[in-house]
């Protein structure tokens, strides 16, 4: 197949999961013989390249124009709220219309390229993809990642839930991360006979404790100020609402009269930072929580995951969470929020022989406290834990796996 592919963010310019995903599961396709052209948002300041090739993958920036003057005229009241977000509203606005022109004017039009398919990843780039479906006929594979009810906890745009509402009805597939992910949809609205499910997956062999030496496990502990005995407790991930880090901070003093040596290292960068500052010094949690507030590396990532003693990712939204899954890999045991539409209740074995972690009530700072002193018992345990979490990883989601799933997807919307 010849797939054009819509996605907000790409290597170089990564923000999160979605990132890493479209990363690694485009150069699977490659491998798989596909042909994948990739339309991706450039960086604020413009400076990467607005086409080149990368790992065999033609990738397509268009330069942003700023509209954000014109745009309080002419959109909803509701993206007027945004204040400085609405800048970032425009840019997605030209993005995705620069990309449907280049697309079908220039590539398909006037260089004669044949596709098969688009694919278009959230709202961030569905209208470009049902533009291009309009304008040429190409069938539509709508990626839902996440959704503005879900992501705001109800508070959202409903612009942007509209988006995701006629991306839907315009695709000929949806494809979301999870069961969880396909219930919270059918019950937004999206018609339920074009949903797929395919999770996301790991690179087991970059996710792998054998590549990490003890020597730099142990310099990344030394950061923090943590001694070889203390018991190392992490979260990596935006600090936004959805992600129940205030919950975690509250758990501590329901972890640290049985484990007097737990510290909690909370890193990420978001909205919330000043507040989970004052709230660690009102509960005089200083010496117990720890925070870094960066968007590390993926390998500086892999040291951490490495370092740790658990992984915890207590949210009360999360469509899928791959950070759960790099955890697995690295052989950690993980405690993840499993209410509501929880994507990680579906990777995370919480009992049995094939246990890898637990589930906990993302609401309820004394039920993660339970299962992360469920996981600090003992080495032994934690090992057991760790190593049936990379078992997991290694039977159900490597991106090869996922890929293929994929791909089977997408050729049923290819015309016979």
């Amino acid at each position: 197949m010849k797939i054009a592919y819509l996605v907000y963010e790409y290597p170089p310019k990564i923000v999160g999961g979605l990132g890493t995903y479209a990363a690694e599961i485009t150069r699977k396709f490659v491998l798989m013989d596909h042909d994948v052209t990739v339309f991706t948002m450039n960086d604020d300041e413009g400076t990467l390249p607005t086409r080149e090739i990368w790992r065999g993958i033609e990738v397509h920036r268009p330069l942003h124009i700023d509209v954000s003057d014109t745009l309080p005229d002419v959109i909803a009241e509701d993206i007027r709220k945004w204040g400085r977000g609405i800048q970032l509203f425009g840019n997605l606005l030209v993005y995705n219309y620069l990309t449907a022109s280049k697309l079908v004017n220039d590539l398909i039009r006037k260089e004669g390229t044949k596709y098969d398919l688009v694919v278009a990843h959230d709202w961030l780039s569905v209208m470009g993809g049902t533009t291009i479906k309009k304008e040429v006929g190409l069938p539509l594979v709508f990626h839902v990642h996440s959704t503005e009810k879900g992501r705001t906890l109800g508070n959202g745009s409903s612009v942007v839930s509209n988006i995701e509402l006629r991306g839907a009805n315009s695709a000929d597939a949806i494809i979301t991360v999870s069961y969880a992910m396909k219930e919270e949809l059918v019950g937004l609205g999206f018609p339920k006979e074009k949903i797929h499910v395919s999770h996301n997956g790991v690179d087991p062999q970059k996710y792998d404790p054998r590549t990490v030496t003890a020597k730099q496990t142990k310099r990344i502990r030394q950061t923090y100020g943590l001694n070889d005995d203390d018991l190392m407790i992490l979260f990596v991930g935006r600090l936004v609402g959805v992600k129940g880090v205030d919950k975690l901070i509250m758990a501590m003093p329901h972890i640290l009269p049985k484990f007097p040596k737990a510290k909690l290292l909370i890193l990420g960068v978001g909205d919330l930072q000043e507040y989970f500052t004052n709230l660690v010094r009102t509960m005089k949690l200083d010496k117990y929580v720890k925070f870094r507030f960066d968007f590390i590396s993926e390998k500086e990532r892999i040291l951490h995951y490495a370092a740790c003693d658990v992984a915890v990712f207590p949210s009360y939204y999360e469509p899928f969470g791959i950070v759960a899954l790099e955890a697995m890999s690295m052989e950690r045991p993980v405690v993840v929020g499993a209410a509501g539409v929880s994507g990680m209740r579906e990777i995370v074995l919480s009992c049995g022989e094939e246990q890898c972690g637990y589930h906990i009530d993302p609401n309820n700072p004394s039920d993660i406290a339970w299962g992360i002193n469920g996981t600090l018992e003992s080495p032994e345990k934690r090992n057991w834990l760790g190593k049936n979490g990379r078992k997991r990883v290694l039977s159900e989601f490597t991106w090869n796996k996922i890929a293929k799933k994929t791909i089977d997807i997408y050729e049923q919307v290819l015309p016979r």
